[in-house]
């Protein structure tokens, strides 16, 4: 065993999460480290999209990092999206508009704020071996191990898990974890060519159960992506890109991607089964998808991982001063998660098995193509803007009103007024 340093908090991950955390509570005054088992201070996740959902962005102006993502290329969009009722596209002006910026840019920025607050000590190169425990066996600790195999013990008061769905951290503090299985797999990549119609907004098209995006970003790519059934599994790991291309192409007003070349490599992930943690335990925080993978169809990954490490810093600072117990804090912080999160996972872990919209779904859906105001609603649960709950409450008796005026019309005019090809991508109705 090498040398033994003591901390306020030892963060494990320093991705967008770990980042965050590690920021703002050294912001708060507190010592901080920040292990990171790539030595590269550029390094980033690759299996992940650029998106950050509109819900996000308060945290996102508390960290400062709006204006260093703009100057990196950062594009603001909306989203629209299809169905077979037709296209929903939220009046501009009722929408706030989400930011993408792909992980090859926007990990070492994030890295950087943390290495650059006072406080805070980055440790690249260093992976996470066991974990120590103190009094009444709470965690009190980390042993990282680094390239030369030597060993150092990093003591602090919370040890806060940052490392994604597979977290070591968890395995090590043996969370209890649930899971649900993945009815889906997914491919894409970033392609060079003709503008997105519409852009820079994103477009997704549920074509019911399977599912597509466009997501325009920095460096004029676009993000080009589907997650399908698995009985279409074999034809994509034949041949991943031209079967991306051909299914792209077959979507209503398809976008140009057969006129434009990818210029990354194929991103995909077969497996991607949803995990849920309990957020705490005795000296322990597990923020991002450490404490809640699911579905990444929604882009809500990145969001759920900068907003989870801002609840923690703002539930834990008081106790790492010593101002009230430290389970105090963890307690609120795992109230907060559960509170702001759970609704938006049971839904979306339910829609991951691969099924078909239900009836609920088809409902709002099929009003949101008629209905500006259902649409908005929409788009305010998709950017995890508001809860479910509340949504179900204030928009479904509209959407089906909506509806039946719709069928009203429909049988008045002979056919029904939204054909699934009519709208043009780029067009507000």
């Amino acid at each position: 065993m090498g040398s033994s340093h003591d901390y306020d908090a030892v963060i494990v991950g320093a991705s967008v999460g770990g980042c965050a955390a590690a920021t703002l509570l050294g912001r708060a005054g507190l010592r901080v480290v920040l292990v990171e088992k790539q030595p590269d201070p550029a390094a980033f996740k690759r299996l992940c999209t650029h998106y950050i959902q509109a819900s996000t962005m308060p945290t996102l102006e508390r960290l400062g990092l709006v204006e260093p993502m703009m100057a990196a290329g950062a594009v603001r969009s909306r989203g629209r999206g299809w169905t077979r009722w037709g296209w929903f596209l939220p009046p501009a002006d009722r929408v706030v508009a989400s930011i993408n910026l792909r992980r090859e840019k926007l990990d070492p920025i994030v890295r950087k704020l943390a290495a650059d607050t006072p406080g805070v000590d980055l440790m690249l190169g260093r992976t996470a071996e066991e974990l120590s425990h103190g009094e009444n066996d709470a965690i009190d600790g980390v042993i990282v191990r680094d390239r030369d195999e030597t060993k150092t013990r990093l003591g602090a008061r919370l040890v806060v898990g940052a490392d994604g769905r597979d977290s070591r951290i968890a395995r090590l503090a043996r969370v209890p974890e649930k899971t649900s299985p993945h009815g889906r797999f997914v491919y894409g990549a970033y392609f060079k060519g003709p503008p997105l119609p519409g852009a820079p907004d994103s477009v997704a098209w549920f074509m019911d159960p399977q599912w597509a995006l466009a997501a325009p970003t920095d460096g004029d790519l676009v993000l080009y992506g589907a997650m399908l059934t698995k009985d279409r599994l074999p034809e994509f790991k034949a041949d991943p890109e031209a079967a991306l291309v051909s299914f792209m192409s077959d979507m209503p007003c398809p976008p140009p991607v057969r006129e434009s070349e990818r210029v990354s490599p194929m991103i995909a992930k077969l497996d991607m089964t949803n995990r849920t943690r309990r957020p705490t335990a005795p000296g322990l925080a597990l923020i991002g998808d450490a404490a809640l993978a699911a579905d990444p169809l929604y882009g809500i990954g990145c969001g759920w991982a900068f907003r989870s490490g801002e609840w923690l810093a703002e539930s834990v600072a008081p106790a790492l001063h010593g101002e009230e117990p430290l389970e105090r804090g963890l307690r609120r912080y795992r109230r907060r998660h559960t509170r702001e999160l759970r609704g938006h996972a049971l839904l979306i872990n339910d829609y991951a098995t691969g099924r078909r919209f239900n009836l609920l779904e088809r409902t709002l859906f099929s009003a949101a193509a008629h209905d500006p105001i259902v649409a908005v609603a929409l788009d305010e649960l998709a950017t995890r803007r508001t809860k479910p709950g509340r949504l179900l409450a204030r928009t479904l008796p509209r959407a089906i009103a909506v509806n039946a005026r719709a069928r009203v019309t429909a049988r008045r005019d002979g056919a029904a007024r939204y054909a699934k090809d009519r709208i043009p991508l780029a067009e507000t109705p």
